[in-house]
């Protein structure tokens, strides 16, 4: 008799353990951290994310040190501390007359650069280059250290279109250099992943609304995203990887894209949900609170051979 009520004693306190857990996993609050890459693109694009920036909304802006108007961006960032800097780590350059190159030098790390000395266009022309990974090393290199000589606190990396990640050896050389200079990996911490790039102009704003919208409690979140204001300069940009951001006949649609972006961060039917559907982060605040030992690839090992 004393057995069996020990028992059910037990499985009490265990089914009420179970429920206090599962409660207290539906009153936690969603995290969100936005991602904004490509700052010092151009101008249109720090606009755009000084735009953000003066909302007050904490958010990670990652930020392109090989690009010409990266010292706007510094300017810009300085003045706004609720923001993580990161490095968006750049081997390719992708638009259609208006293209950068390496930090270093063309003649530093010829195997990464094209007969002018500009990054190649493409994560596949890349591949099929020759290029050496003491190139890549080299540069990527000279970026961070461009970045932490900014005067900015730097956070984190991430690459550029996926390049510096994008096999084992390049993944290995970046990680290698995260843990050299004591920085965070973008999507490293476990975040549920989503990006808002490849989705059409038209339904841009709804999908990241219902995203917003939908954060399961106790869930991490990172959302890509890519402002600019709409401007000239932007307006003529054409890219040459993707048929998402031109029309079929060729005109340049990525100034809408980004436009459309901005305007769904700063609109107040997104401000509104902050703090009561979610609580928006940064990289440095996952950096602070969990620690670069906490980082972990999301690449299986086995493809990481």
């Amino acid at each position: 008799m004393k057995k069996q009520y020990a028992f059910l004693s037990l499985t009490l306190l265990l089914n009420l353990f179970l429920a206090q857990l599962v409660q207290a996993q539906k009153t936690q609050t969603p995290t969100l951290l936005l991602r904004v890459d490509d700052i010092g693109m151009n101008h249109a694009v720090n606009m755009g994310v000084k735009q953000l920036a003066e909302t007050g909304v904490p958010f990670s802006a990652s930020v392109m040190f090989a690009c010409p108007w990266y010292q706007e961006a510094v300017e810009i960032l300085k003045k706004h501390p609720q923001v993580a800097v990161g490095v968006h780590l750049t081997l390719n350059a992708e638009w259609k007359n208006y293209r950068w190159g390496p930090v270093a030098g063309r003649t530093a790390v010829p195997s990464i650069v094209d007969s002018l000395g500009y990054f190649l266009p493409s994560i596949e022309a890349f591949l099929k280059s020759d290029y050496k990974l003491a190139d890549v090393e080299k540069e990527l290199t000279a970026q961070i250290e461009r970045a932490l000589n900014s005067g900015l606190k730097i956070s984190y990396v991430d690459p550029h279109m996926g390049m510096a990640l994008a096999t084992p050896e390049l993944r290995a050389l970046t990680e290698r250099l995260a843990k050299k200079y004591n920085l965070g990996i973008s999507n490293y911490f476990g975040e549920t992943y989503k990006s808002m790039w490849p989705v059409a102009v038209e339904t841009k704003a709804k999908e990241f609304m219902d995203f917003a919208n939908a954060l399961k409690p106790g869930s991490l979140n990172v959302v890509e995203l890519h402002v600019a204001q709409s401007a000239p300069e932007m307006d003529v940009l054409v890219d040459m990887n993707s048929n998402l951001m031109n029309t079929d006949d060729g005109k340049p649609k990525a100034s809408q894209h980004r436009q459309t972006e901005l305007n769904m961060l700063v609109s107040p039917e997104f401000l509104k949900l902050v703090d009561k559907k979610f609580k928006l982060i940064t990289y440095a605040d996952l950096v602070k609170t969990r620690g670069l030992s906490s980082m972990k690839s999301p690449v299986p090992q086995y493809e990481r051979k």
